[in-house]
């Protein structure tokens, strides 16, 4: 009898916080809905605007030309978005989250799990960097080609485990700076990056960047912090390239020359924060 009534009690506890949801999308003004989710946001700095913004059945919001801000300018613009509480994971305590945008031509799709082990899974296709507008207003740089990508973390961020990839196929990227230290503008056939989280640090096995006339490979590892800009760097960047970037890029690697370990090798050590990177 008690196992019954506690089976019971749990199942009305469960159907009260589906209906109580559904109740606050379906009767909430999405106006009001949007103005919450930015007074969440203005304490990071940001805003976020929508050209047409609505709610998703059974329990979700959907919207078009979706645009996130800071003070800095536009950081990302996506073309359809949408997010929807999951209603089976419910039933068995869980919360789940999952969202999907269209960027440009390409696609973002991620599930995330609030309660009891909180997960992350993100996979993303064909992103035109070109859309992100975030590497120019604020990295300051030009960046194109299509990125491709996944994440995969279990536990809370302290003690997160698991992987992050990510490739992008044509890429061009020009103006990039570390600090105050600007780096060689260069054209990449591919890049690829493997980070593997541990305890809630990252460790990259494998992070390159190939191009015809130069090549690229950072090294290292960073903590996992709250928030993530905050976290700080251990990392090292090896610049190796071929005589004719030499040549047609002089100024920039005279300003490196200090970092030159063996001709046609630059060992640049990076820290800071990820937010703010510092060359020293």
């Amino acid at each position: 009898m008690i196992l019954v009534k506690v089976c019971r009690n749990f199942g009305l506890a469960i159907g009260g916080l589906i209906l109580f949801v559904f109740l606050t999308i379906m009767f909430v003004p999405a106006s009001t809905l949007l103005s919450a989710a930015n007074g969440g946001l203005s304490g990071y700095g940001l805003r976020l605007e929508a050209m047409k913004f609505g709610k998703a059945l059974p329990l979700g919001i959907k919207g078009e030309g979706f645009v996130l801000s800071s003070e800095s300018g536009e950081l990302l613009k996506v073309r359809t978005g949408r997010i929807t509480l999951d209603i089976l994971p419910l039933l068995a305590g869980r919360a789940n989250i999952s969202i999907s945008a269209d960027i440009g031509s390409g696609t973002f799709d991620s599930s995330l799990s609030l309660l009891r082990a909180p997960s992350t899974a993100v996979t993303v296709k064909n992103v035109p960097l070109e859309d992100i507008p975030f590497f120019q207003t604020v990295a300051g740089m030009k960046a194109t080609g299509l990125l491709s990508g996944r994440v995969s973390l279990k536990g809370s961020l302290a003690k997160a485990k698991g992987e992050v990839q990510l490739e992008i196929q044509g890429a061009e990227l020009a103006g990039i700076k570390l600090g105050e230290m600007p780096l060689p503008d260069a054209a990449y056939r591919s890049v690829q990056g493997m980070v593997r989280v541990e305890n809630g640090k990252g460790m990259i096995e494998s992070f390159a960047l190939q191009g015809d006339d130069i090549y690229v490979r950072l090294k290292g590892g960073l903590p996992l912090v709250d928030p993530l800009p905050a976290t700080p760097l251990d990392l090292s960047l090896e610049i190796m390239p071929k005589p004719e970037l030499l040549e047609k890029q002089k100024l920039i690697f005279l300003l490196l020359l200090k970092f030159q370990d063996t001709p046609g090798h630059y060992l640049i050590p990076v820290r800071g924060t990820l937010g703010k990177p510092q060359v020293l």
